[in-house]
């Protein structure tokens, strides 16, 4: 068996993953993720975790990510970019990143939840 795949994740974010809000998340120089199943854990209470299954791993330069979300409108490049420099104050818009994508906490566990009665 596979072990889980685990991502932390900032405290002011965790809501908005549990929420089903936020079904994506950018990593630069970080361990790879696969499509499966990954846990996220809230860094500043590790006590806190959801699983999420992720559906897709995209690399591309930091810059295409919001257009390929189609969230262009509100990341602009410079709102991209200080984001991210907050959690990697080295990266730079042309910097490769891994774009994750996965269901929601709740489309997750409903997944699960019918792969276990088939």
């Amino acid at each position: 068996m596979q072990k889980m795949q685990k991502l932390n994740v900032v405290r002011r974010l965790f809501p908005q993953i549990l929420s089903g809000e936020k079904t994506s998340t950018i990593r630069w120089r970080e361990l790879r993720i696969k499509p499966g199943l990954m846990t996220y854990v809230n860094e500043d209470d590790p006590s806190q975790s959801t699983v999420v299954r992720v559906t897709e791993c995209t690399d591309m330069p930091l810059s295409d990510v919001a257009k390929y979300l189609g969230k262009e409108i509100e990341w602009t490049d410079q709102i991209m970019l200080e984001g991210m420099q907050e959690h990697y104050p080295e990266i730079e818009l042309n910097s490769m990143v891994q774009l994750i994508e996965h269901l929601t906490p709740e489309q997750t566990h409903e997944m699960e939840k019918t792969k276990a009665v088939l």
